[in-house]
């Protein structure tokens, strides 16, 4: 069975939603960031959303969301750092597409980030002891899930979205593209 979609990982700051503008721009896919649809379906922000309906409300969101995306083809879909957490989206993902792993040093994490209220993961905690430790929770379930990993600090968003579509034609996964 051929893979469809390419859903893109990682901790925060990363630059998932970034490249995935770039790689749509490259291969014509349609892209979704994930963060962005849930808070446009729910009409608040991710903040208010934890807020008001907790975080376990907001992650079974995202897992509908993958759900209904894998019904999709060609897209790029640009996860929320929170999503591969989760075994069962872990499986719907690498069934409907090609996870690729995003990754960046937690300095860098902490250079894109700060000064954005909208991680209320980092809410009140947004230095790099507790980026490394979060991020040092959650490496393995991303290691796991992601079939290409892809490095992102001190690179243009460009340079990323090249690096992956030649790892997609050169791997040995099955992807239509």
């Amino acid at each position: 069975m051929k893979k469809c979609n390419i859903y893109l990982i990682g901790f925060m700051g990363t630059g998932k939603t970034t490249v995935s503008h770039h790689l749509s721009e490259l291969l014509g896919f349609e892209e979704i960031d994930t963060d962005a649809w849930i808070a446009c379906q729910q009409e608040q922000s991710i903040p208010e959303i934890f807020d008001s309906r907790g975080e376990q409300f907001f992650r079974d969101l995202e897992t509908e969301l993958l759900r209904r995306l894998g019904e999709e083809k060609h897209k790029i879909i640009s996860c929320g750092g929170g999503m591969a957490m989760r075994q069962k989206n872990v499986r719907l993902m690498q069934e409907n597409g090609v996870v690729v792993l995003l990754t960046a040093e937690p300095e860098t994490i902490l250079g894109r980030v700060q000064g954005d209220d909208g991680r209320p993961i980092l809410n009140g905690n947004m230095n790099v002891p507790y980026i490394q430790e979060l991020l040092a929770k959650r490496l393995p379930y991303y290691e796991a899930a992601g079939e290409i990993v892809v490095a992102t600090d001190s690179r243009f968003p460009e340079e990323i979205a090249e690096e992956i579509e030649k790892k997609l034609n050169s791997s040995k996964i099955c992807f239509d593209f």
